[in-house]
């Protein structure tokens, strides 16, 4: 096949809304319990799932870097459908397991691939400047699929909390044939030796070395993991102000509305109020919703809820192509595996902290915990961010 923008688009959105339109997702704190976990469980089970991308996001996203995002994309979607697979026929914290390291590793070898695929997509159309425009758009694809499988999911769970399972596996099953679609993009690129040594190099520069990249990485895993820890929070606060079950698919459904409508519009929010303002403005919104959260009374905090989902929208694509800005192509998937990494590192250090706390305390002294301590690291990676201005490119990005 010959390369072509538009078929490398329709195909990442296809790989996108089989990776998001996640009809599990509404109810899956309710599926653990019905098979005897606690919320200690069920976010050490998540913290395994983090750790298997932890282990594994810069590996293969240096193997994105070398033997083709396609290739990555495509080996990573056939274990995303053998996960759910397995999931669908598993009882019981331990076959949970099993199948949350088959997607942990399915995730790893998409994650970043799946994003230098759109950026050198573009590039190559010499339509770079359009990537946060288009990185929202792809971003709200799969909110939007994911709002969609929120109401999906809720319907099917009512009949039994399995059946959402079993049709996931089928939605999963769409990314291997997109992935097959799509084409290396002609790019060019300077390709080095492979090797550990590479690695450990490009792993320095991100790390140390590039005071831009360091911090605008620093930055962005804060924020992607408050909003990870956020999305565990949601279905237990729910449960707290005795939302139905048969709602659970649709609020799910609106707050992930919420996410694509924000992330397709991203573009035109920065160009309106600045790089430096828009990273503000989101970031005031995501810490600040966390502490609001603990005191807003029952049906209110949904209120609050719809705001956090909204700012992270808004932060999911820009801070994405700020990324892409300073890196180069022929490492770009490794350094967004980089930053990929840190989230899920601070989420397996601190999602078995808030699950105790919630456990042994209450839902509200979990979620402020969280909060705190998020948002003084945030704030402090924030200045940095802001001072070193890692939103604005410069050449070398990743060799200087």
């Amino acid at each position: 096949m010959t390369f072509s923008v538009k078929r490398n688009l329709t195909a990442l959105y296809l790989v996108k809304i089989a990776k998001w339109m996640n009809l599990i997702m509404p109810v899956i704190v309710l599926f653990y319990m019905s098979n005897k976990l606690t919320m200690k469980d069920i976010f050490l089970l998540q913290s395994i799932y983090s750790l298997t991308l932890m282990t594994l996001e810069i590996p293969t996203g240096y193997f994105a870097d070398r033997a083709g995002r396609k290739t990555s994309i495509l080996i990573g979607a056939i274990l995303g459908f053998s996960g759910y697979m397995a999931y669908s026929l598993s009882f019981g914290f331990w076959q949970f397991v099993v199948a949350e390291v088959i997607l942990g590793v399915s995730q790893s070898l998409v994650s970043g691939a799946d994003s230098a695929m759109l950026y050198d997509t573009l590039a190559a159309g010499k339509q770079s400047d359009k990537y946060t425009q288009l990185e929202g758009r792809v971003t709200s694809i799969g909110n939007f699929g994911e709002a969609f499988a929120g109401i999906i999911g809720g319907l099917l769970a009512v009949s039994s909390l399995r059946t959402p399972f079993f049709v996931q596996t089928c939605v999963a099953l769409i990314a291997v044939p997109a992935a097959i679609m799509l084409v290396e993009p002609p790019v060019k690129t300077i390709r080095l030796k492979p090797g550990l040594s590479e690695i450990r190099s490009i792993m320095y520069s991100v790390l140390h070395k590039n005071v831009k990249l360091k911090w605008n990485t620093f930055f962005s895993a804060i924020t992607g993991a408050a909003t990870l820890s956020m999305a565990w929070f949601a279905q237990p606060y729910f449960a707290q102000i005795k939302i139905p079950v048969s709602m659970y698919g649709v609020l799910w459904a609106v707050l992930n509305l919420s996410v694509g409508i924000a992330a397709v519009y991203a573009w035109r929010f920065e160009i309106k109020f600045g790089a430096a303002k828009t990273v503000i403005l989101f970031t005031l919104a995501i810490f600040s919703s966390y502490l609001i959260l603990t005191f807003m009374p029952g049906y209110t905090g949904l209120i609050i809820l719809l705001v956090f989902y909204l700012a992270r929208g808004l932060a999911t694509p820009t801070l994405r192509n700020y990324i892409n800005l300073i890196t180069t192509s022929d490492v770009r998937a490794t350094v967004l595996s980089v930053r990929n990494f840190l989230i899920r590192l601070i989420f397996a250090v601190t999602g078995p902290i808030w699950g105790w706390i919630t456990d042994q305390y209450n839902l509200q002294t979990a979620i402020i915990s969280a909060g705190l301590i998020y948002g003084v690291f945030a704030l402090i990676s924030l200045y940095f961010f802001l001072k070193y201005k890692t939103y604005e490119p410069y050449p070398d990005s990743v060799k200087g």
